[in-house]
């Protein structure tokens, strides 16, 4: 629903490291850059921007969409690794809906992240069945008249 956000941080440098890192699990990272801001999204367009200044002394909390459950995990493992601290662990939420799968971290400035996947889990492919005797694959076999 948000077209984009813009955010001020203390570091700008830091905080586009921070960043960079976190968001590149999810499929997004610096698109845009002028002036002192840098923008982060896909090749489609920026979504969400950061620039230096003084920071709100209330902490905002901003979720990112996840492609998969495997997305929020490595999220969550960069965030902590960045620099984030600790704010839930990669899991579901099932107070929110059965399929709410997120991980939750404090970033460098004190501002809450989320990065959330609303997908049930990846099914896995069914085991292949071996061709039956005699058969070729992708072949028909032969009658003989």
């Amino acid at each position: 629903m948000i077209d984009h956000l813009t955010r001020t941080v203390r570091d700008a440098d830091r905080s586009v490291a921070f960043f960079s890192r976190v968001l590149h699990p999810l499929g997004y990272g610096v698109t845009m850059r002028f002036a002192e801001y840098v923008g982060f999204g896909t090749k489609a367009k920026p979504y969400f921007w950061v620039k230096a200044g003084g920071v709100p002394t209330t902490p905002m909390h901003l979720a990112f969409v996840a492609p998969s459950r495997a997305a929020v995990d490595r999220f969550y493992e960069e965030a902590l690794a960045a620099g984030a601290q600790d704010n839930g662990a990669p899991g579901l939420r099932t107070d929110y809906h059965p399929h709410y799968y997120a991980a939750f971290v404090t970033d460098v400035d004190g501002h809450y992240l989320e990065a959330v996947c609303h997908l049930p889990p990846a099914r896995k492919a069914p085991p292949k069945r071996p061709l039956a005797r005699g058969a070729a694959k992708g072949k028909a076999k032969k009658r003989r008249r």
